[in-house]
C-alpha cells in the first residue's frame, strides 16, 4: 500500500451520534499545531441511532474525513479491522467513538512513537474521573486475568487507545475479539510495546455498550486462543540471503520512526 498520510485515526463506532462532531473537532484540535497530515477513519458497526447519517453528512465537506457502514452489527473487533484494513497511513491510531478517550493525548502518542513500534494506553491513574466503581473493579478482574493467562505484564489491557507502525498488522489474521490482545499479537510479530498514561473522560453522549460480561467472560476463549498462540511462537532469524531485495524478515523488525511532523 502506497501510504498518503502520516496518522490514521481509526475509530469503530455503534451508537455515538452525539459524540461524533466534537470527536472531529477535538482531534483537529490537537494535530493541527503538530502540522502532520492526517485521516479519519470511522466504521459504522450498523448504529441503530443517527450515526451513520452524522458522519456521512460530515465527510460530504471533510476531506480528512473517510466512513464506512457495515452491512450488519459485527462487533468492536470488527469494525476496528475493516478501519485497520482501510488505512493509507505510516502510522495508525486507534480510538473510542464516546470521547472517553481524549485525543489531547494524541501527540502524547506521537512523541512515544520515537521509542516503540506501538504505544499503549493505559487508565490506571485515571480510571475514577470518567467510570463509576463497578466498571472500574471489573477492568481491574479482567486485566488480572488476561495478564495472568497471557503471561503479559500490560497494566490496561482493555484500553483500546493505541498509536502503532502500519506494518504491525501486516501479519495478523482477523479473528473475533482481537483488537483485545493487540499489544500481544504485535509482541509475538516482534514488535516492541511500551505504555504511556491517557486520560478517562467521563461520558457526555449514549450509554457504554461493555460491560462486566464483554470484559472478562466474553473474552476468555479469546483469551486462550492468545495464550496457545504465544505457546507455539517460534524465534528464527535468516542468517545470509542471496538473490532476494530487501525485505523485512519475519521475526524480526527494522528500526522504529516517528512521524515527521
Amino acid at each position: 500500500m502506497v501510504m498518503s498520510c502520516e496518522l490514521s485515526i481509526v475509530v469503530p463506532c455503534h451508537n455515538e451520534e452525539g459524540n461524533i462532531r466534537p470527536l472531529l473537532e477535538a482531534i483537529d484540535a490537537a494535530l493541527s499545531p503538530l502540522k502532520v497530515e492526517y485521516e479519519v477513519i470511522i466504521t459504522d458497526d450498523r448504529s441503530s441511532d443517527n450515526s451513520w447519517e452524522v458522519m456521512s453528512g460530515i465527510a460530504s465537506d471533510n476531506s480528512r474525513l473517510r466512513v464506512q457502514r457495515l452491512e450488519e452489527n459485527c462487533g468492536e473487533s470488527a469494525a476496528s479491522w475493516v478501519g485497520m484494513q482501510s488505512a493509507s497511513g505510516r502510522f495508525i491510531v486507534t480510538m473510542d467513538a464516546d470521547m472517553q478517550n481524549d485525543p489531547a493525548d494524541l501527540p502524547a502518542f506521537v512523541k512515544a512513537l520515537e521509542r516503540a513500534d506501538c504505544v499503549c494506553g493505559t487508565r490506571v491513574a485515571s480510571r475514577g474521573e470518567g467510570d463509576h466503581l463497578i466498571r472500574i473493579l471489573s477492568s481491574r478482574i479482567a486485566n488480572w486475568v488476561r495478564n495472568g493467562l497471557s503471561g503479559e505484564q500490560i497494566s490496561d489491557a482493555g484500553c483500546t487507545y493505541r498509536a502503532f507502525r502500519h506494518e504491525c498488522i501486516s501479519n495478523l489474521k482477523f479473528f473475533k475479539g482481537m483488537h483485545r490482545f493487540l499489544p500481544t499479537l504485535f509482541k509475538i510479530e516482534g514488535f516492541s510495546v511500551i505504555e504511556i498514561p491517557v486520560a478517562n473522560n467521563p461520558r457526555l453522549y449514549g450509554s457504554a455498550h461493555y460491560g462486566v460480561w464483554n470484559r472478562l467472560f466474553a473474552s476468555f476463549y479469546d483469551l486462550l486462543a492468545v495464550r496457545w498462540m504465544k505457546s507455539r511462537m517460534i524465534r528464527y532469524r535468516i542468517e545470509e540471503q542471496i538473490g532476494f531485495s530487501e525485505s523485512r524478515v519475519p521475526g524480526e523488525k527494522s528500526g522504529s520512526q516517528a512521524p515527521e511532523i
